[in-house]
């Protein structure tokens, strides 16, 4: 069986760029495989420079029409599927990375998404560890290890190319249907976990992040669906009230 796309609103992030000639040259890619929408965190250069509109051409309605955020949780905000590049190879071996082709085989194994974002990290060091644990899913574009890193346009088109390659692409199983806790789902259930396991001592501040970060991974590679991540934020809701209750006798 041959699919089509099976995703709607695809949403391109370029987190603090600093390249007038990517942002446009992203701009153009985004032209080339019809994606729905490019957002921009923080911009460090002018995303609406001469530099940036010559190298638009057709795309250049992507740059009149970009949304502009402040920082990259606000930028995933209604988004249902995050995943997002990552070029570095000092990753934790807590962290989740699978092959391009790989996570758009898995993407293509529902059968429908909507508001897929795919973030791309600043041109010299990529995304942080807070920034990642944003996403869904991570995935790296294996190059020489002499040289890892690609430029920001380069990426940005070989993941394009492949997701609508991916798109064409014959699966024999059957499709299942997306239910996956979203990135902001799992977000806000993470900061009141933090929260609790903070007021009932587990955790140290100074501490707390690395260990949650942990719990995090778990439950992305666990695939967590919507109900589970609602089931555990119940839980946790319940110990907050009977902690504040417990405290008012």
């Amino acid at each position: 069986m041959t699919l089509e796309k099976n995703f709607n609103n695809l949403k391109v992030i370029l987190v603090e760029p600093n390249g007038p000639l990517n942002v446009g040259s992203v701009a153009r890619l985004c032209s080339n495989f019809e994606v729905d929408e490019l957002r921009i965190v923080s911009p460090k250069c002018d995303i609406f420079s001469l530099e940036a509109k010559k190298m638009a051409l057709k795309g250049q309605k992507y740059l009149d029409h970009c949304k502009i955020f402040d920082n990259l949780e606000n930028a995933v905000f209604d988004c249902d599927l995050v995943i997002a590049s990552c070029g570095r190879i000092d990753i934790s071996k807590d962290s989740f990375f699978i092959s391009s082709e790989d996570i758009f085989d898995w993407i293509f194994s529902f059968k429908k998404i909507n508001n897929l974002a795919i973030i791309f990290g600043r041109e010299d060091r990529g995304l942080t560890n807070n920034e990642l644990l944003l996403a869904n899913k991570t995935f790296n574009i294996p190059t020489t290890k002499n040289n890892p890193s690609l430029n920001l346009s380069h990426a940005v088109s070989i993941v394009l190319y492949e997701l609508n390659k991916s798109s064409n692409r014959n699966f024999n199983k059957e499709l299942e249907v997306f239910n996956l806790a979203s990135s902001k789902q799992i977000h806000d259930s993470f900061v009141e976990i933090e929260e609790m396991l903070l007021g009932v001592g587990y955790l140290l501040k100074h501490t707390s992040r690395a260990k949650i970060s942990k719990f995090k991974n778990y439950i992305s590679r666990a695939n967590t669906s919507m109900h589970e991540i609602n089931v555990l934020r119940g839980i946790v809701h319940q110990i907050n009230w009977f902690m504040n209750n417990s405290k008012r006798n």
